[in-house]
């Protein structure tokens, strides 16, 4: 009996043992778990003093849910003392956010000095350049793209996913009036960056679409009548769309607030169908031209559609002509063809050029009436003369291919409606193309998918594109 009892109280001493063992070991790695996760909580002291606090992680769909515009945010939480919280929660300033922006307006380059910083080969390619400069050539177009810049900044400002980015903002190294001594050719020069604009469509040169990127446009600001009856590749899915939004429109199920976005988008897809069967397009994959903002076509010597231009990158010259409007508070935009030439890897995604080191220089007053389908040949000779008139270059101009292959047999030309202004684009909410595959002659062959023309369900006539935006830009960080 007494042995049971010794085994009994042996047994009690090692179970009592082990569980203090088991305690002070649990108690310890509790205490390690609570440091290593929350140490602030325990040696950190409250304090109403302002402090400094990281970028949060903004998700959901909120305003402020698109972050990603390059905009440095500081931001701060401040705390005073206040009455009980049944008053405060009725007073509006008891929880205030103040939202500023600050942004820096950049001053232009105005000597062929500062101008060579950004693009050093310029001073050689345009030997002439520097007797065009005044001793105050800025030109106030240059204010006026950052006053719209800024505008738009203070209109936007409680929407920070449509703040302009950072690259988008400073997109614009200067604006400068040129004029030679002799010859008294006037030019404007802008250096900037360079996105891709891959607008245009042509069935009478081609037949068959080249794809529809985001924010695409079968249009541009240069048109002129159609030559052939072939129909435009993308006024097909145009009519469909068309057709989509006149039937919901139709619907007894269809609510007033729908009716009046689909009026909106009715009338736009009409006269866009109207404007795909009567007018031919430059077209973005094929054609070399620039793109300019459209307050820049409104101002005293103003830069319209089809004055010829030069574009300078590295060391060399590639002939352009002005060939649709923009934005007005964006600068530095070419057609894929030119894009293609500076950097083989661009696509209407991505841009050739994203540093401001593109010189564009545009002679007012050179476009050449009636327009009509872009004739490579014209388009060199014209700009060889016009360089000649701001004192030559070092260098021969870049020499563009005709990669279009001849219609083989033009069909008679219909009628058509009188011209509208060549500075005006219209509406677009279709962005589709045929299925058929480009020619393999096509110089840049990009498949054209099989793809159905959608109708923006919020279009108003706020979104009408003629001031559109690249989706580069927009679109590119």
């Amino acid at each position: 009996m007494g042995k049971i009892r010794l085994r009994t109280w042996r047994r009690l001493v090692l179970v009592i043992f082990v569980a203090l063992f088991a305690a002070i070991v649990y108690r310890w790695i509790s205490l390690e778990r609570l440091q290593r996760v929350a140490p602030a909580e325990l040696t950190a002291t409250p304090t109403p003093e302002p402090t400094p606090t990281r970028p949060p992680v903004i998700t959901g769909k909120l305003d402020t849910s698109k972050l990603f515009n390059g905009i440095t945010l500081h931001s701060t939480v401040e705390t005073i003392p206040g009455a009980d919280a049944t008053t405060e929660r009725t007073q509006p300033d008891s929880y205030v956010l103040d939202l500023r922006l600050q942004a820096r307006v950049p001053l232009p380059n105005k000597t062929i000095e500062e101008l060579a910083k950004v693009s050093p080969q310029l001073p050689t390619l345009l030997p002439g350049l520097a007797s065009t400069l005044s001793a105050d050539p800025v030109s106030p177009l240059y204010a006026q793209l950052y006053d719209t810049k800024v505008r738009i900044l203070r209109e936007n400002l409680a929407r920070l996913d449509l703040l302009l980015s950072r690259h988008n903002f400073f997109d614009c190294q200067t604006v400068l009036q040129l004029q030679h001594p002799q010859t008294h050719r006037k030019a404007l020069l802008l250096q900037a960056d360079m996105d891709v604009d891959a607008d245009g469509s042509d069935g009478d040169r081609m037949p068959v679409g080249t794809g529809a990127p985001v924010n695409f446009k079968p249009s541009t600001s240069y048109r002129w009548p159609k030559k052939t009856s072939a129909p435009n590749p993308y006024l097909a899915a145009t009519e469909q769309a068309l057709k989509r939004a006149e039937d919901e429109y139709g619907l007894a199920t269809t609510t007033p607030a729908r009716k009046r976005d689909l009026r909106n988008a009715i009338a736009q897809l009409r006269a866009e169908v109207g404007t795909l069967k009567n007018y031919s397009f430059l077209i973005g994959t094929a054609d070399p031209f620039i793109v300019v903002p459209g307050a820049f076509t409104h101002a005293h010597d103003a830069v319209k559609p089809g004055d010829y231009a030069l574009v300078v990158f590295g060391d060399a010259i590639y002939p352009a002509i002005v060939g649709d409007v923009g934005p007005n508070d964006k600068v530095g935009e070419a057609s894929l063809r030119i894009a293609k030439q500076i950097n083989t890897l661009s696509t209407p995604y991505n841009r050739p050029v994203s540093d401001l080191k593109v010189t564009y220089i545009i002679f007012p007053d050179t476009a050449d009436k009636p327009f009509g389908p872009p004739d490579l040949e014209k388009l060199q000779a014209r700009c060889e003369t016009l360089v000649k008139e701001i004192g030559g270059a070092s260098v021969p101009l870049h020499h563009w291919e005709n990669i279009i292959p001849p219609s083989p047999t033009p069909s008679p030309t219909p009628s058509a409606s009188p011209s509208p202004s060549a500075t005006s684009s219209p509406s677009s909410t279709a962005s589709a193309g045929p299925s058929a595959s480009v020619s393999p002659t096509f110089a840049f062959p990009v498949a054209s998918p099989l793809a159905t023309a959608q109708l923006n369900p919020t279009l108003t006539p706020t979104n009408s594109p003629a001031v559109k935006r690249s989706p580069t830009k927009k679109r590119k960080p």
